[in-house]
């Protein structure tokens, strides 16, 4: 009897693990890389792409961010046609920004536009670090540019969402004249009386958190975002000390003053456009 009790058939028959993913399309679901909940990725894109359980800030797209946040058919872009060149015939570089205009269908790491926000009028540069992870390169620095100009001539709000790893390495010296060149543009705006609001969001690093991302009049950083210029394991070597755990990120530049604020993605429309009410009468 006991052997009939473990010979007996199963009475539901297996799916091969094969066959469930051919069943299951891809991308329907997305797990939380903080907490591993498995959810939809439709539910999570209507949650603006943070994690209902935990509040993990999932990486978006620089036109999504636009969406969530610029009036429905207000957004008009900027130089959506530039295009980067090989100024030093670095090996593969072409290739592979080539792969990347596919892969994203962006000409370059970052969107430049205007349109209104809560029926105030802005100018707003939002980077998408899925394009050469978001490096600065001489047509980043020069959309950048130009935004804070346009922003000058309209004489409106200039926000600026970075998500980068840094200068643009295949650029070389090029690549890190834009940080001069974005932060005079800047010291432009703050002299014809301006607004700038920059936003750091997963990572914000190298040159770009050490130029134009820090020189808002408001630095806010969405919550978790790594943010610093070296690497930790270089800062580590370097004054031979462990560092603490949550180095680098939104909440430690908070806590020491580096930060304004940290903004939840729920939370970000609203607190942009109390900012900018708050300022209202240097726009009217």
């Amino acid at each position: 009897m006991l052997r009939d009790l473990f010979s007996k058939k199963k009475k539901y028959a297996t799916i091969p693990s094969d066959q469930v993913k051919m069943d299951i399309p891809e991308g329907l679901m997305t797990k939380c890389p903080k907490c591993k909940t498995i959810m939809y990725t439709k539910e999570l894109k209507k949650n603006l792409y943070v994690c209902a359980s935990c509040g993990y800030h999932h990486r978006m797209a620089a036109h999504e961010r636009i969406d969530s946040l610029i009036d429905e058919g207000t957004f008009v872009e900027f130089n959506q046609d530039m295009i980067s060149k090989d100024p030093l015939s670095f090996p593969t570089y072409p290739e592979k920004t080539n792969a990347d205009r596919k892969k994203t269908g962006l000409n370059e790491a970052i969107v430049t536009g205007q349109g209104k926000m809560s029926n105030m009028n802005v100018v707003i540069a939002v980077m998408d670090a899925r394009f050469r992870m978001g490096s600065m390169g001489s047509v980043v620095g020069e959309k950048i540019t130009r935004a804070i100009e346009k922003a000058i001539e309209l004489n409106a709000p200039f926000i600026l969402f970075s998500a980068s790893g840094g200068a643009r390495m295949q650029e070389g010296v090029l690549s890190l004249m834009q940080m001069a060149k974005t932060s005079a543009a800047l010291k432009k705006l703050d002299s014809a009386g301006g607004l700038f609001i920059s936003i750091m969001t997963h990572p914000t690093t190298g040159g770009v958190s050490a130029s134009f991302a820090s020189l808002g009049d408001y630095n806010f950083a969405e919550p978790g975002a790594l943010i610093g210029f070296a690497g930790r394991r270089i800062i580590e070597q370097t004054i031979r000390q462990e560092l603490p755990e949550d180095f680098q990120t939104a909440e430690f530049l908070l806590k020491h003053g580096q930060l304004d604020k940290v903004v939840s993605r729920l939370e970000m429309k609203q607190t942009l456009t109390t900012i900018i009410d708050i300022h209202s009468e240097k726009f009217s």
